[in-house]
């Protein structure tokens, strides 16, 4: 079986490919996986790093504004559309693909839309509960659209062929358990609150969460960990300003970057953080109660939509970045974290959402299709 994998430009896109060809991998040892990708993205690291060959074509997208710069952008994006469908049938006659698979951004547009014209069977996964522009347009010839949750489907044609699949999730959160979590990181009783705003950091989600982490280290009440990520470098000092330092607390785990989250997020009574489509299906495998901070800096303000798949389940709480404060954070935090029959409702409403088999889902998809066997 030669599967060609397209997607692209945030890792919100590229993991969930590199998760599903791992999982086709270890499943069959005969697959061959080449990926597509566009210079200069993150694939172009991460695709090899995971240990998968990589071609490239050269594609950017349409920029909604009318100043000089972004004109001559658009231009060129047009062009870059002519010249990467020719790319992408160059990779496609080459490699010669049983089947396409497209997770989403510029990347996966040409090369998908070229397969399907070659006659080659063509499966998008879409992430978000809000599918972006690109997988929109390719679910039209897809042989089948998968969705990571079923509120996607309205989005898209009547006529696609629809699966809910869920999104991929890491094995170390499927596998992760609370008591084990809390004992390696030298927790006690005490509720845990985890939050953070990605790698980089959210400066919103920094401040906001400043007063609850203050009072922490005054009161000892709650057990926090929080991730303030590559731009948030000032936050220990930001914290320090209201009297506490955060070394010097032991309930205070404050750290630029959380690298053991799969054991943070396993150990936590409550999750506060973005709404980003990976970061909400392993919230929902551990079946951790939320508050949401959706990003309004995002494609159709997709994590919008996450956060409500969860809010209309009564597994999360939303607060959108514009009505964020440190008093409401406070005030949602505190009636969740002390209102057991509350935590308890929530997490069994996260759990009955979760997909913890999204892998074997696709991957039967992907061998139903291609007819292949075992």
């Amino acid at each position: 079986m030669r599967i060609l994998f397209a997607g692209g430009g945030t890792a919100g896109h590229i993991n969930p490919a590199l998760a599903i060809a791992g999982y086709i991998r270890e499943k069959d040892k005969n697959a061959e996986i080449l990926f597509v990708g566009n210079r200069g993205g993150m694939e172009e690291k991460l695709v090899p790093k995971a240990g998968f060959n990589m071609e490239f074509i050269t594609i950017s997208g349409f920029r909604r504004s009318l100043t000089p710069a972004a004109v001559k952008q658009n231009v060129l994006t047009v062009k870059r559309t002519f010249s990467s469908s020719k790319e992408s049938r160059k990779i496609i006659e080459q490699f010669k693909p049983d089947i396409c698979v497209g997770t989403g951004g510029y990347v996966s547009g040409p090369v998908l839309r070229t397969a399907a014209k070659m006659g080659i069977p063509t499966i998008i996964h879409e992430q978000n509960a809000y599918p972006g522009v690109t997988n929109k347009m390719l679910g039209k010839n897809a042989k089948k659209v998968m969705l990571a949750v079923k509120d996607a489907e309205k989005y898209f044609d009547k006529n696609c062929s629809f699966a809910v699949t869920g999104n991929p999730v890491r094995r170390e959160i499927i596998a992760a358990d609370k008591d084990s979590a809390r004992k390696e990181l030298g927790l006690d009783e005490r509720p845990v609150v985890l939050s953070f705003g990605g790698s980089l950091g959210a400066r919103k989600i920094n401040e906001g969460v400043a007063g609850l982490i203050a009072r922490s280290g005054k009161d000892r009440k709650y057990q926090h960990i929080h991730g303030y990520g590559k731009n948030g470098l000032w936050f220990p000092d930001y914290i320090k300003d209201r009297g506490v330092d955060v070394r010097t607390c032991p309930n205070l785990d404050v750290r630029e970057y959380i690298d053991n989250m799969a054991t943070c997020m396993a150990a936590a009574d409550l999750v506060i953080s973005r709404a980003g489509a990976i970061t909400l299906s392993e919230i929902q495998a551990l079946g951790k109660p939320s508050i949401l901070i959706p990003s309004p800096n995002v494609a159709e303000n997709h994590q919008f939509h996450n956060a409500m798949a969860l809010v209309n389940n009564k597994a999360a709480e939303i607060i959108e970045e514009k009505d964020l404060t440190e008093e409401l954070l406070i005030e949602k935090a505190d009636s969740l974290l002390q209102n057991p029959e509350k935590l308890r409702e929530y997490t069994d409403n996260a759990r009955k959402m979760a997909i913890i088999d999204a892998n074997e889902r696709i991957y039967s998809i992907i061998k139903k299709i291609t007819g292949a066997i075992g």
